[in-house]
């Protein structure tokens, strides 16, 4: 597995490198945002580890340029801990967020987490296809399409959306989908599954604002209607 860390700070950045490589991945490097998208095109790394404070281009921004060509996992990297910093990640395209300082181990954990969820460890022998109305799921290669056409979605809009489709009609309130779908991650944000159920209408909703699929029930959760 090929993994892109990009940011400033040299020695943090050399310190990731060194532990990931002791892990046996191949670890690229940049310190800009700038970097970071050209890194992506030219290089396919199989995850992206992104500061959010950087010269040039800062993650956020990077992380919606990446965005539009790619959907390889993106774990922002951050000083601050507001809540509202990591929803502005999510609705950029983030799949995941670390605040700094950050034990290493817990790093590693969570990019282990989002190769297995992204179907990265190991190539499946079948291609297996989910389809309920116009949206289509390629469960080996992790595709998503609306009436044939594809739809790029995050590891973790994918994670949530098979979620839904493999359980049609059957609400899921945002606890239980933060327990399901974030684990231990962020179990304090509801406001993270609201950004995903709503970046989901977006991309696989012909009328985001009047889903016929990815439906509310008000008050108790999420559905995905059959």
């Amino acid at each position: 597995m090929k993994i892109l860390v990009v940011d400033d700070e040299a020695l943090l950045v050399k310190g990731i490198r060194f532990n990931l490589q002791n892990e046996g991945y191949e670890v690229i490097t940049g310190s800009d945002g700038l970097e970071a998208v050209q890194a992506v095109q030219e290089q396919s790394p199989d995850l992206v580890v992104l500061d959010v404070m950087m010269p040039n281009m800062d993650g956020f921004t990077a992380c919606g340029k990446i965005r539009e060509f790619s959907d390889v996992p993106i774990i922002l990297l951050t000083a601050k801990t507001d809540d509202m910093d990591k929803l502005i990640g999510f609705d950029h395209g983030a799949d995941d967020y670390l605040t700094k300082p950050f034990n290493i181990l817990e790093l590693k954990a969570r990019i282990r987490a989002l190769l297995r969820r992204a179907g990265s460890t190991e190539k499946k022998q079948e291609t297996n296809t989910l389809t309920i109305g116009t949206i289509s799921l390629d469960l080996a290669g992790r595709n998503a399409y609306r009436n044939g056409q594809p739809a790029e979605l995050t590891a973790k809009e994918f994670d949530v959306i098979e979620f839904l489709m493999r359980n049609p009609n059957r609400v899921y309130s945002r606890e239980a989908l933060l327990d399901t779908i974030w684990a231990y991650e962020y179990r304090s944000d509801i406001r993270t599954v609201d950004v995903h159920i709503r970046r989901l209408r977006e991309k696989l909703e012909e009328n985001p604002a009047e889903p016929k699929y990815i439906l509310t029930k008000w008050g108790v959760g999420y559905y995905f209607r059959k």
